[in-house]
């Protein structure tokens, strides 16, 4: 074959959502930070072109991240990552963390010792701390201990011509999330409402980020909302999720990130304290543990150490291959399938 790069990649799931974990052939990613190496995933041509080329059609599909393995930067860690999705890289994200986590475990990658893993993920939101138990030759579930979460903003208020007056909460868990109480645009997070939830998600993370400038006080490569997560409370007190992801999708897992700045805005409002844990349910019923481990600050801030429990699945491995003759070689999608912001990939 003539093709002039390939990949290879594994297949896996967390709790439904898709993670696939580039393992070869990726080029070198330049940076002194992994946060450096974010910067320039979004910021340079070149950057953006590997991530096209894996994410958008006609190689990549609407659902799912794809996870790109970096050599790591901090002593302390097995392997560093950046996470590509059609809009941008992004800088964190839990149930990616489970999906590389059971990818570096399952490939051999990192030595797997029985009954349990401890790997360290070095993101550019800082180090995650993965616990993987493990039988048989299988990941059978990931801890994750979070980077420090952080409330941005309680309680904003911002005007929309389709539900009034919203509010949401501003807040960070890796990423910087617009959390929304659902029954405030008339809806319920199931599978039925999932194209409305996103499109409502989308609405609403473009007037957010048009009125308010976000970014984090001791990385800089972290800036903006980037998803708007719905969120309700299920009749035995599992809080039910459903987070938006641009061009117009909904996350299948319970959200890592999203659920870490959710228990963020919690212990804000003394709602939980440190040892508490609980039941996080996604738009198609799977389930994270959630878990405050303890308490400490950013820039001075007070926030809080998320834990983050839930099952990956591989599925699957396969090569990616550019034919330098492909005109399609730079990507697209389109709204049939991608939603309607796909008009604008």
């Amino acid at each position: 074959m003539r093709w002039k790069r390939t990949l290879q990649l594994l297949d896996v799931h967390c709790e439904g959502e898709i993670g696939r974990v580039v393992t070869g052939g990726a080029p070198k990613i330049p940076g002194n930070t992994v946060a450096e190496q974010l910067h320039w995933m979004n910021t340079d041509p070149q950057g953006e072109a590997l991530r096209r080329f894996l994410t958008l059609e006609p190689r990549g599909t609407p659902m799912g991240s794809v996870n790109l393995l970096l050599p790591p930067k901090h002593p302390d860690a097995h392997a560093a990552f950046v996470i590509l999705q059609p809009d941008q890289a992004h800088a964190s994200s839990g149930s990616n963390s489970i999906c590389a986590t059971t990818a570096l475990l399952e490939s051999g990658m990192v030595e797997m010792q029985e009954p349990e893993t401890v790997i360290i993920l070095e993101t550019a939101a800082g180090l995650v701390k993965a616990t993987a138990t493990c039988r048989d030759g299988r990941c059978e579930k990931v801890k994750l201990t979070m980077v420090p979460s952080f409330v941005h903003e309680l309680d904003v208020s911002i005007d929309t011509p389709e539900w009034g007056r919203v509010t949401m909460d501003i807040s960070y868990g890796g990423i910087f999330y617009a959390l929304v109480d659902v029954r405030q645009i008339g809806l319920t997070i199931e599978k039925a409402n999932a194209a409305k939830l996103v499109a409502a998600g989308m609405t609403l993370k473009d007037l957010v980020n048009r009125e308010m400038t976000v970014v984090h006080p001791e990385i800089p490569a972290i800036s903006g909302v980037a998803y708007v997560m719905f969120r309700d409370v299920d009749a035995d007190g599992s809080i039910r999720t459903c987070t938006t992801m641009w061009p117009g999708r909904a996350d299948r897992s319970p959200c890592g990130t999203g659920n870490s700045a959710n228990l963020a805005t919690l212990y804000a409002r003394g709602k939980v304290k440190v040892g508490d844990e609980y039941k996080s349910r996604s738009i198609i019923g799977s389930e994270f543990d959630v878990g405050l481990s303890a308490v400490t600050e950013v820039a001075g801030r007070p926030a809080v150490i998320p834990t983050i429990a839930g099952r990956g699945f591989t599925f699957g491995l396969h090569q990616v291959g550019l034919d330098p003759f492909d005109p399609l070689a730079d990507g697209f999608a389109m709204t049939d399938v991608w939603g309607p912001e796909a008009g604008n990939i």
